[in-house]
């Protein structure tokens, strides 16, 4: 069972931060962006792209799940027919905090909330598994080049004995400049 958070409880019990949450998440669902205090847009974060997870799901215990937090049964439907079908590509990062400056009345730091809307582009999700690919291969390609440059530097002398007990004429015809080509080609 995981640890309570210490501290104030956004200046009341457990019990009165849940609902808080919940009223906020259902209100950050039902209008798609809120202005709130920082700590509570913080708060909120992880409790609405829990229940945007369970709505990508889409099963009826996902529905009930979120129905123990959010009461309202229109918002819920919303969410799960128009917001989760938005998200459905994309991998978490659902709420987007900007901070707005503070309130006017006790100075309080303000932020808005809102949901990621825009589409997650297929383009850098590539570019991103191109840019690992070519590193694990350049990776690769060092690793044996490295060891290769150590026998080759090699006095003939120092050279292992598998290739002493071989023909003069094998060891001459051994292209060194074309394995370097394969490496790099690889």
């Amino acid at each position: 069972m995981p640890t309570p958070a210490k501290g104030p409880r956004l200046g009341s019990g457990p019990a009165h931060e849940r609902l808080m949450l919940a009223n906020l998440s259902t209100q950050l669902f039902e209008h798609g962006r809120i202005t709130t205090t920082e700590t509570k847009a913080k708060r909120l974060r992880p409790v609405a792209e829990r229940l945007i997870t369970f709505a990508k799901r889409g099963d009826l215990h996902a529905r009930r799940r979120v129905l123990r937090v959010v009461r309202d049964k229109s918002v819920v439907h919303t969410l799960f027919t128009e917001i989760a079908p938005q998200m459905a590509e994309r991998e978490g990062g659902y709420t987007r905090i900007t901070k707005v400056g503070t309130r006017k009345g006790d100075n309080a730091p303000l932020a808005v909330i809102e949901l990621v809307t825009e589409p997650v582009s297929p383009k850098q999700a590539v570019v991103r598994e191109a840019e690992k690919a070519a590193e694990k291969a350049s990776k690769k390609a060092d690793k044996p080049a490295a060891k290769a440059d150590t026998v080759d530097d090699a006095p003939v002398e120092d050279a292992p004995a598998a290739v002493e007990d071989a023909p003069a004429e094998d060891v001459q015809d051994a292209p060194v400049e074309d394995a370097a080509e394969e490496k790099k080609e690889a």
